[in-house]
């Protein structure tokens, strides 16, 4: 029986659908690399009122995440909407819960971006992006942004950004990605499949 695929964890939360819609567009451009797969994942909300509980299956969509799903990919995409220029509450949560990773080095070298949207085009997706790096480092992952070699970047009159795709959303949420940020979301999704075969490859291969 040969090996499974390695995987690129797309780690996301989405509430009205345009994050999912940019993780599905990531999937894709990890697909387009031979020898590895995409594994879509996303969290459940959190409630400030203790009794509320959760499907431990979502209605729709992927699944929720489990720390294996962390634990064995070859690469991380996380990406999440912007709570005042920071992630939303249910990613940060399930970011929380991965101390033991991180104690064991699990994630150290493994490459890792990000990517966000917001309902407006100055409503704080840099810094949303950066705030899902900081814990990235934490764990010793590589980040991998978008670097300038996407010609979408210069063109972009709606999301994109050297720090990880973006979208603008809209007031109403109802925006679809333009193909500006189609292209870039791919992209992006496209690279750090590149890389994480490139460092899977590397980690097993002898000293």
């Amino acid at each position: 029986m040969s090996d499974p695929l390695p995987y690129v964890l797309i780690l996301y939360y989405s509430r009205f659908g345009a994050t999912r819609a940019m993780a599905e567009r990531m999937a894709a451009g990890v697909e387009a690399c031979r020898g590895i797969e995409a594994r879509l994942r996303t969290v459940p909300p959190v409630s400030p009122t203790c009794e509320a509980v959760d499907p431990e299956i979502p209605a729709e969509g992927a699944v929720y995440a489990s720390l294996d799903d962390l634990r064995h990919c070859a690469g991380l995409a996380l990406g999440s909407p912007t709570r005042f220029g920071n992630m939303a509450a249910p990613l940060k949560h399930f970011v929380d819960t991965t101390s033991e990773l991180w104690l064991g080095g699990t994630l150290v070298d493994k490459p890792a971006t990000a990517f966000t949207s917001t309902s407006s085009l100055h409503g704080g997706q840099e810094t949303t992006l950066i705030s899902m790096l900081l814990p990235l480092l934490h764990h010793g992952m590589v980040y991998a942004g978008l670097p300038y070699s996407e010609t979408a970047l210069m063109a972009t009159q709606g999301g994109g950004t050297p720090y990880g795709a973006s979208h603008l959303a809209g007031q109403r949420s109802d925006r679809p990605l333009d193909e500006h940020e189609r292209q870039l979301t791919f992209a992006q999704g496209k690279r750090l499949a590149r890389l994480a075969l490139a460092l899977h490859h590397r980690a097993g291969a002898p000293a």
